[in-house]
């Protein structure tokens, strides 16, 4: 039996075990680093230290933090009682019962009033504010007055009626009108304003009516349509009212271009036939509509039949007529026949002639008759 080095070494080699136990060796050293470490992080001594050699490191002094007093009460202020409110004995479910509920929401803040409704005031109009108006779509508004009243320079009232719902803006500039235009127009006339015919302020509606069309001004409480604008005295300024005056309908009509961003009203469309509307719609470069045929007045239609003559009136005279003798003619002889009675013997022969002339119905050419000749005896 041969014996080797190298066989040896491939069948009992140790190097395997070497390594595990040095991988063991490592392993239980750099865990009592560890705990080593560890222990000096906690202010503890080693585990590893069972002889006592390394002696215990003390621990820092811990250092209680200060805590704030209250300040002592001044001198003025009032004693506090030591008797406990008798609500808080009283009701000890009321406290847990309201624990329980959700806390309330505070009160919406007050809008601020805007300049307009500030410059609003009663010696002008009469308009209460009302809530604002959230319609559908875009309909209503914000700043919203009921508009009443209007109250003319020498404290009279113009009732609108019905009252008008419309926007601070447009009230105002309605008051305007009626204040500084249409009173001096009614004193021209001999009277004063009494009453404003409100026909439509604010309806949440399209253009017209119209399904589908674009929001109207009028739901926005932009608009006013106005009928007629009647007098103190009882006389009517109807503004397309074709019997009133021309010169006063030109009058408000300038009045109201003048004032109004938009003015419809005859000729402009058939919605607008019987009444005016205005209304303060924004457009680009301040643009403006004034659509308003002042139609002329309607003609005065002459009666058919004549009046009757009055009784007391005279006769009327007739002029007389001159007396006409009556011509002799000469007895004609027996047997022949007089001139008279040749001619219309010739005119009954010329009528018969006459529609013989026409050609026949089925288109064919007839052949021409002679004129028939009145036969002598």
């Amino acid at each position: 039996m041969s014996f080797s080095l190298p066989d040896f070494r491939r069948k009992w080699s140790c190097r395997g075990y070497m390594s595990a136990g040095a991988a063991m060796v490592t392993a239980a050293l750099g865990l009592s680093l560890v705990l080593a470490e560890r222990a000096e992080a906690r202010k503890y001594t080693s585990p590893l230290d069972i002889f006592g050699i390394a002696a215990p490191r003390s621990r820092p002094a811990v250092h209680s933090a200060r805590i704030p007093l209250p300040r002592p009460r001044p001198q003025e202020a009032p004693k506090a009682s030591d008797e406990a409110p008798p609500e808080a004995d009283s009701k000890p479910s009321a406290d847990k019962s309201g624990a329980d509920k959700p806390a309330e929401a505070a009160p919406p803040a007050q809008k601020p009033v805007s300049a307009c409704r500030l410059a609003l005031t009663e010696e002008i109009a009469i308009a209460p504010s009302i809530p604002d108006i959230r319609g559908p779509g875009a309909c209503g508004g914000e700043d919203l007055v009921r508009l009443e009243a209007v109250v003319l320079p020498d404290k009279r009232k113009v009732t609108v009626k019905p009252a008008a719902i419309l926007r601070c803006t447009m009230a105002s500039a309605i008051a305007d009108w009626l204040r500084k235009d249409m009173a001096p127009l009614a004193t021209s006339l001999g009277s004063t304003i009494g009453e404003l015919d409100n026909f439509d302020s604010f309806e949440c509606r399209g253009r017209n009516r119209v399904v589908g069309a674009l929001l109207s001004e009028h739901g926005k409480a932009n608009a006013l349509d106005v009928r007629a604008i009647k007098l103190a005295n009882g006389q009517s300024i109807g503004l397309t009212d074709r019997t009133m005056s021309r010169d006063v309908r030109e009058r408000v009509l300038h009045s109201v271009c003048a004032r109004f961003s938009t003015v419809l009203g005859p000729g402009s469309d058939w919605y607008h036939e019987d009444h005016i509307h205005l209304d303060l719609a924004q457009r680009r470069n301040d643009y403006r509509i004034c659509q308003w045929n002042v139609w002329d007045p309607l003609p005065q239609v002459a009666p058919l039949l004549p009046a009757e003559r009055p009784e007391e009136a005279p006769p009327r005279e007739v002029a007389a007529k001159p007396e006409v003798k009556p011509e002799v003619k000469p007895e004609a002889k027996p047997g022949a026949k007089s001139e008279e009675k040749e001619g219309a013997d010739d005119e009954a022969a010329e009528k018969s002639a006459a529609p013989a002339k026409k050609p026949a119905a089925d288109g064919s050419k007839s052949q021409p008759r002679k004129p028939a000749t009145k036969k002598r005896r």
